[in-house]
């Protein structure tokens, strides 16, 4: 008999932040050849970094994607002021700590509504947008709108607009909260609560895709809370490493296909993102959230990267609470932030973007400017795990369908299994390594 050959390619990929593609041939029933294409051009924001004054970097970086411009923000704010603010008063530093996970909380809320209602939610139902499933199903997609609205508001309370915030400098913020500002915050919290309790009960009804496979999570861990701006590095394998280790442990390399780095740990794929951290850390939930978690059909740690979405429904409603607890009994400083101290040096910091695990490191000169720039985003980390999890999802698919299948169901398929991870495409896209053959 004959072997056979079906080329399947998806060249663009839906529902996701930027731009790529899926190839892969499927020869004699065996996936072969699979790559995870991602063409976006490369936009070099580490490279212009270099000459920039330390104060200009956390609206640069906030540039780097409009979904998690936060993220980007309080992880260069947290590695510049360990070399340029080393003498933080002790109660500037508690109020600028917990104002900072409310603006973090906000932009989790944000993105995981996004994701979930409007990425997501129509794979679950079979619907190729979310406009689509709105005509169905509008009190859903309803539910996602308000409160991603609820996350931008916290990010506007303290960074003055939800996209591209402008509020954050190294050393604090420009502008503390007014009260009113607050107390109007924290109503609108209180009603959302609700619809994030709704949110996880609704997604424990729906039967999800089965797919256990093995793989190391790799997260923030914090002793005293559940990891979004400070702790150490750690992975389910026994790694508990600082910020500053990460490179002895963490690499990156250049894949043909992708104008995006991949990374392994030593040597091999690992996950970050809500499941990552969920695996690592879930104890640590708020106790409200633990409370409805226990009475979920999914118990964590888990290896189902389709049970993410409700790891991410989890993570609203704990960000939901944990807003409430940080913004309660507000007080407003004097001063909202603290003068640096310019000196040269090398510095790094990671904090816990919504797609998981983010890495900066800089180098200043005596002036205080940007001599070298690093930036390692979860996706361009997740990239080599996608991969194998398409590998493994897809040929197990095809086994179990002993060869009757559809090229339009492979090709869905892969589509879900790549927005699981929600990447974030544009965030990837660092350096393209150039060779001239002459």
């Amino acid at each position: 008999m004959a072997s056979k050959t079906v080329p399947v390619r998806l060249p663009v990929l839906a529902r996701v932040e930027g731009e790529g593609a899926l190839e892969f041939a499927i020869r004699d029933g065996q996936i072969e050849d699979l790559k995870l294409r991602i063409f976006e051009p490369p936009r070099f924001f580490e490279k212009f970094l270099q000459g920039r004054h330390y104060s200009e970097v956390p609206d640069i970086v906030a540039r780097i994607c409009g979904i998690c411009p936060v993220a980007y923000q309080m992880t260069a704010v947290q590695a510049l002021e360990s070399l340029l603010v080393p003498d933080m008063p002790e109660e500037l530093a508690l109020w600028l700590n917990r104002m900072r996970q409310v603006l973090y909380c906000g932009e989790w809320i944000q993105s995981h509504a996004l994701h979930i209602h409007l990425l997501a939610a129509p794979d679950l139902f079979g619907f190729d947008s979310a406009i689509a499933m709105a005509k169905k199903y509008p009190d859903i997609v309803q539910r996602g709108v308000r409160l991603q609205a609820l996350g931008n508001d916290i990010i506007s309370l303290l960074g003055a607009r939800s996209v591209h915030p402008v509020g954050v400098r190294v050393g604090g913020f420009y502008k503390a909260p007014e009260n009113a500002q607050v107390d109007a915050l924290l109503e609108s919290l209180q009603v959302l609560k609700t619809e994030a309790e709704a949110l996880v009960q609704w997604l424990a009804t729906l039967e999800l895709p089965q797919s256990q496979q093995d793989f190391t999570s790799v997260s923030l861990h914090n002793t005293n809370s559940y990891a979004v701006y400070q702790g150490n590095i750690i992975s389910d394998q026994g790694l508990d490493i600082s910020t500053e280790e990460y490179p002895q442990y963490f690499s990156e390399f250049q894949a043909p296909q992708s104008t995006a780095f991949h990374s392994h740990l030593q040597g091999q794929p690992y996950l970050v993102g809500p499941l990552a951290r969920l695996n690592n850390n879930a104890a640590q939930l708020q106790p409200q959230t633990l409370t409805m978690l226990e009475s979920l059909p999914v118990q964590f740690p888990d290896n189902n990267m389709f049970n993410s979405i409700i790891a991410r429904a989890l993570e609203i409603h704990h960000c939901i609470i944990t807003a409430i607890e940080l913004l309660q009994n507000y007080q407003q400083p004097a001063q909202p932030w603290h003068p640096v101290t310019i000196q040269a040096g090398e510095c790094s910091g990671a904090t816990e973007a919504p797609r998981g695990l983010l890495w900066h490191y800089y180098k200043l000169d005596k002036a205080g400017n940007i001599v070298k720039a690093n930036i390692i985003p979860p996706t361009s980390q997740n990239q080599a795990r996608i991969e194998a999890d398409l590998q493994i999802t897809l040929q197990s698919y095809l086994q179990e369908k002993a060869g009757v299948y559809t090229e339009d169901r492979v090709r869905q398929l892969g589509e879900q299994v790549i927005r699981n991870y929600d990447p974030c495409i544009s965030c990837a896209t660092h350096f393209l390594k150039l060779k001239i053959h002459a």
